[in-house]
């Protein structure tokens, strides 16, 4: 058995086949590079994506919020006299209120 010249030598002997091509190993580096290494990786891109379909659905949610909050607003105006006897025990000065507890 003879020896190798270089410690690099013993280590390109002991691969298999596919990866002692140097065009092969340059694709499998370059590969693992883009996917792992690469600042726009795949989980880069994956991170991404994920965090858009979150914010879309948050939009979605605050959108009908918002909506609901419009309406809430508008029904407020119509009935402010009816807000504030319910919630404050408003009454004017020539009446009397009697307040009625429900069990729930």
């Amino acid at each position: 058995m003879a020896l190798s010249s270089t410690p690099w030598q013993a280590l390109w002997n002991r691969l298999p086949a596919p990866l002692q091509n140097r065009y092969y190993l340059t694709l499998v580096v370059f590969l693992f590079i883009m996917v792992f290494l690469d600042r726009h990786s795949l989980w880069t891109q994956w991170k991404l994506w994920r965090a858009q379909k979150q914010l879309e659905e948050d939009r979605t949610f605050y959108q009908v919020k918002i909506k609901e909050a419009r309406e809430e607003a508008e029904d407020f105006e119509l009935t402010k006299e009816k807000f504030a006897r319910e919630h404050y025990y408003m009454k004017r000065a020539d009446e009397d209120v009697f307040i009625i507890q429900e069990e729930k």
